[in-house]
């Protein structure tokens, strides 16, 4: 897949606007709130999750993007409930793709994700210029700009639709605007199966000099999917 020359915005019958929780991120990439404390940090692609708005009202500093923001909030928010609808009436015929142990059941599964859409969508009516909108893979950060990247169920979920370069030209785009470290969740497609390029992508990176862990974590909603991707950057490209 070719750099993009120009962003161009999106139809938004095409974007699923559908988001979680901030505390369902602490848990998908093992983080204390104590761990944020003084970070820059970027939700990369960010969707309706709620963790910017949360994050910002906890102190931290959180800025979000993704392709979506060239919409209007209240335009995301209607698409949102719409998604979120039609979502829960198919989750019933799937359950048995979902470990159950998190949510109960379909209904704190529905609250979750309404209460992280609604938290995102006011947020960007309030504080519009936390949400930036992007076409990866290219982003229009600086270099080393947020000490910590998050990136949850975009990279890898998608392999049928996004080719191996993709995955790499946005990886070296997410290193290239990090200064210590990007996490990645989960590792898996959406058939639940490890991302057939993974060890690919490992031996690259490391070649790059990046240190590169597969890490447990303490969620795991889609079956097989309870494992995040952490990323150090060495001391050699800090310095550079």
């Amino acid at each position: 897949m070719s750099r993009v020359e120009q962003r161009t915005k999106l139809d938004l019958d095409r974007i699923i606007f559908i988001g979680r929780t901030f505390e369902e991120y602490l848990d998908m990439f093992l983080l204390s709130a104590e761990e944020l404390q003084g970070k820059k940090i970027l939700d990369c692609p960010a969707g309706a999750c709620s963790f910017t708005a949360a994050g910002n009202k906890a102190g931290f500093q959180v800025t979000a993007c993704d392709i979506a923001y060239d919409h209007s909030p209240e335009d995301l928010k209607n698409k949102g409930l719409e998604d979120i609808r039609h979502a829960m009436e198919h989750m019933e015929k799937a359950k048995n793709n979902y470990c159950w142990d998190y949510f109960s059941n379909i209904n704190k599964l529905k609250s979750h994700r309404l209460r992280a859409l609604k938290d995102c969508t006011d947020d960007m009516k309030e504080a519009a210029n936390r949400y930036v909108p992007v076409t990866l893979p290219e982003l229009p950060f600086n270099n080393e700009e947020f000490d910590l990247i998050l990136s949850a169920h975009f990279l890898f979920m998608y392999a049928d639709r996004l080719d191996y370069q993709f995955h790499l030209e946005t990886l070296q785009e997410l290193l290239r605007v990090c200064r210590e470290e990007v996490r990645i969740f989960p590792l898996v497609d959406l058939e639940g199966k490890r991302y057939e390029h993974l060890d690919e992508v490992i031996s690259f990176l490391a070649g790059q000099g990046y240190q590169v862990e597969e890490v447990k974590v303490r969620y795991e909603f889609q079956r097989n999917a309870n494992a995040m991707l952490k990323i150090i950057k060495g001391s050699q490209e800090r310095g550079q």
